[in-house]
């Protein structure tokens, strides 16, 4: 017997094969940075960003204005004036104003998102229309 022979082995897969050890592959092959997916990725991850900021923002805006509101209507409302012991003459009105901050704050959430949305997206204008010029051609 020839070890010529027997120290080679060869195999061929089939296409269902090549497809699936294809895709396997390009899970861990990173696009060229200068193929049109990886600007095109990069361009919607940009995008993605401007929003992802502003949403976290004004969220926070939202959430803690909402509950320094409901914090303001149980001290006016409720029971809870009795932690103003001998003061509870002055839970409704400090309740109202508390709640009225509350709502200032909440109601600031949409105009916070705006701005910092605004910002972002002039900071990164140059960038975008730069990749955006460059996909189109």
């Amino acid at each position: 017997m020839n070890n010529k022979e027997n120290s080679t082995f060869e195999y061929t897969y089939s296409a269902k094969e090549r497809d699936e050890l294809r895709r396997i592959r390009d899970k861990y092959a990173a696009p060229a940075p200068e193929s049109p997916e990886g600007k095109l990725e990069r361009l919607r991850r940009l995008d993605r960003g401007v929003t992802a900021k502003a949403q976290a923002i004004s969220l926070t805006f939202g959430i803690v204005g909402t509950l320094i509101l409901g914090f303001g209507m149980s001290l006016a409302m409720s029971e809870l004036a009795e932690i103003l012991g001998s003061h509870k003459n002055l839970a409704l009105p400090l309740g109202a104003v508390i709640g009225v901050l509350g709502g200032i704050i909440a109601s600031l959430a949409h105009p916070i998102y705006n701005l910092v949305t605004n910002r972002a997206r002039r900071k990164i204008a140059p960038e975008i229309l730069r990749l955006t010029d460059e996909l189109m051609k």
